[in-house]
């Protein structure tokens, strides 16, 4: 059938009418907080981490309005077969781009293949073995705040130094905790000081550390190292008084924080020596950062490292995504982790930084002692500064880290 002039005329004079097709709206980047909502890794991560992501989303939109963020939690349980089926599961049918927090290495480690696989960022905030950054450091990976290597260091090699030239551990059973006391000892060496003995105990089953303190009291050990973190610290901590045991004995956290200080209160964490990678009270930058996000935090929490590296590392994360574009940001994590090393990173929580090759976030450490009752001014004024740990020390040298993707 042939076309009439007229109906060629009709077809182009209703092409033209039809409304030009508006531009369609990116798809939103979305973020996975993988975290402890009921373990004993709560308070120290959980729901004060997502707060903080939040905050950084915030913050971030509001100058940003054009890019869209979404933000999806999950409780892993402490079980690796439920963080890494979570996170293949955002993967493959919820859209995520970047998982953040993930407060236990054994899934830290598991999830790394599951974000090489399928090209998205793990972007660990929380997880302290070192081997994130040696061994099993990938492309798509940053390890954000702490790592056991770096509180190890700035604990074991002070507290020898001060005088504690004898260590007797209390040592989670499992990759974490083991990390701890493997790095610690080497400082503690390292310094003139010995290792006397340590005792591991099962986790997470374990809430009556009394036969591991008596073990440490018949030691005669200078300092107790507590390689354990989140409510494990406060029983072991609160037992430990109770046998009079810091009376004769210094007490270091290696992996502990300002939540259990507060949680426990100054009467019983005394004394105690914490290496940390934030404070909340160091600077104006970062009592401004604290003073925003408790506005969506319980009266009583304070924010610590670990919180506070899911509020830099988001920021640093949605800063690479406006830099490269949302579409070329969802398309590979890969690429957008080599942005963010290649991006000096700043902000209100541990200000200038930047990102090594090995995926290592570097900044400061300190190692802080928790004053007595009395001594504290003001809500959330439980320190006093011990030691501070340059940047440039503070973690591991690169060339020791065994990092597959370094260049030898």
């Amino acid at each position: 059938m042939r076309l009439t002039r007229r109906a060629a005329f009709g077809a182009a004079a209703s092409l033209l009418s039809v409304p030009a097709l508006r531009a369609q709206p990116a798809e939103p980047i979305r973020i996975g907080v993988l975290t402890d909502l009921s373990g004993p890794y709560r308070d120290v991560t959980g729901p004060t981490s997502v707060a903080c992501v939040r905050q950084a989303v915030e913050e971030f939109t509001a100058q940003n309005p054009e890019i869209r963020v979404e933000i999806i939690t999950a409780d892993h349980q402490n079980k690796p077969d439920v963080g890494i089926n979570t996170v293949r599961q955002w993967f493959d049918q919820r859209g995520v781009d970047m998982v953040t927090d993930v407060g236990n290495s054994a899934i830290a480690l598991g999830i790394n293949p599951v974000c090489v696989e399928k090209d998205r960022i793990h972007l660990n905030a929380s997880a302290g073995t070192s081997d994130l950054t040696g061994r099993g450091c990938t492309p798509n990976s940053i390890h954000w705040s702490y790592d056991t290597w770096c509180l190890s260091n700035t604990s074991g090699t002070a507290l020898t130094k001060m005088g504690g030239d004898s260590w007797y551990f209390i040592t989670a059973d499992y990759a974490f905790g083991h990390a701890i006391e493997r790095d610690t000892t080497r400082f503690i060496e390292a310094a003139g000081g010995k290792l006397l003995g340590a005792s591991r105990y099962p986790f997470p089953q374990t809430t009556d550390f009394s036969a591991f303190l008596l073990q440490a009291q018949a030691s005669r050990a200078k300092v107790l190292g507590l390689a354990m973190a989140g409510d494990d610290v406060l029983n072991c901590v609160k037992q430990a008084q109770e046998f009079g045991l810091t009376r004769n004995t210094r007490l270091a956290a290696i992996i502990g924080s300002i939540t259990a200080v507060i949680s426990a209160g100054l009467p019983t964490m005394q004394g105690m020596y914490i290496a940390e990678t934030f404070w909340w009270d160091l600077n104006e930058r970062t009592r401004g950062f604290t003073q925003r996000v408790r506005q969506k935090l319980p009266a009583n929490v304070w924010p610590n490292y670990v919180h506070a590296a899911n509020y830099s590392g988001v920021l640093h994360y949605l800063k690479a995504v406006k830099a490269m574009g949302v579409p070329a940001a969802k398309a590979s994590g890969r690429a957008v982790v080599a942005q963010m090393k290649r991006m000096p990173t700043d902000d209100d929580a541990f200000g200038p930084g930047l990102i090594r090759e090995d995926g290592r976030k570097l900044h400061p450490s300190f190692l802080l002692q928790v004053k007595k009752p009395g001594e504290d001014r003001y809500p959330g004024d439980v320190y006093t500064l011990a030691a501070t740990v340059p940047a440039e020390e503070a973690f591991r040298p690169i060339s020791e880290g065994g990092c597959p993707m370094v260049r030898g």
